[in-house]
């Protein structure tokens, strides 16, 4: 009887206090239970003070508990700019891309569109980053590629943008440095003998990157490359063009020196 009691007290006191328990301690997650309005609010403070873990969390239980509405599609754009603060860069892609298939039609569409391009961006910048001891010829440029054309879509679909100006000045850069790319692939088959290969680079970047920087360069590839191959005509229409554009280019001063320099790409992101 003593032992029965002992077992009922205990099972009695454990019954007390998980009934305390439930009042005290096991605190329900908010996420849970906060209406749409909060929720929203809450994840926006986050975002503003820059909590961006915080605000990522709200802003995904928002839209899986609330999935239509306006607070959910606001919190959807604003989780893709978490996700891309965040580095989490195929997320926010995913997200982005969900948006901009689901509210074509949102007021804030073209901030989406340039979002993308930006995620795009960054990523190209870090694929850049990892590809600079690689050799010039090895290099996939799908990265800046697709993200050069992002921003093109930008600023085609939303000429008069806010964010049109940025973009402009982004495919600036991105058309520099994929024809600083196609230089460098040039002059590396130059140095190593394989000159139409080197020409026809020249070539390709002056149709495909007109008006870069480096113009310069693939008129001294298809020139250089035309006198090795002993196709003077061609060399000397080419030297002509280098003349009157680029004066000053190091081809001219010192012939079959050129090219000097290793052509790594010294400054990844001008943007940061």
């Amino acid at each position: 009887m003593t032992r029965f009691l002992m077992i009922l007290m205990l099972a009695t006191g454990l019954a007390g206090c998980s009934t305390i328990g439930g009042w005290f301690g096991d605190k329900r997650d908010e996420t849970e239970t906060l209406p749409v309005e909060e929720m929203y609010a809450t994840g926006k403070m986050a975002l503003e003070n820059r909590n961006f873990a915080r605000a990522g969390r709200y802003y995904q239980r928002l839209v899986a508990r609330f999935p239509f509405g306006e607070y959910s599609e606001q919190a959807q754009l604003e989780l893709a700019y978490v996700q891309y603060k965040l580095a989490m860069t195929e997320e926010a892609t995913s997200t982005i891309n969900r948006f901009i298939r689901t509210y074509p039609t949102h007021p804030h569409i073209d901030y989406a569109y340039y979002l993308k391009a930006l995620i795009n961006f960054d990523r190209s910048s870090s694929a850049l980053l990892r590809l600079t001891r690689q050799d010039l010829a090895t290099r996939d440029l799908g990265a800046p590629t697709q993200s050069l054309n992002d921003f093109a879509d930008v600023v085609r679909r939303y000429p008069n943008s806010r964010y049109a100006p940025d973009a402009r000045q982004r495919m600036v850069y991105l058309r520099n440095l994929l024809a600083r790319h196609e230089a460098g692939v040039g002059q590396y088959y130059l140095r190593r003998g394989a000159y139409v290969a080197a020409a026809n680079r020249g070539k390709y970047l002056l149709q495909t990157y007109p008006q870069s920087e480096h113009d310069g360069d693939a008129l001294a590839l298809m020139a250089a490359s035309y006198a090795a191959l002993g196709q003077d005509d061609l060399a000397a229409d080419a030297r002509k063009v280098l003349e009157a554009n680029h004066p000053d280019h190091a081809y001219l001063s010192q012939g079959e020196r050129w090219p000097s320099g290793t052509g790594i790409i010294s400054r990844i992101n001008p943007f940061d």
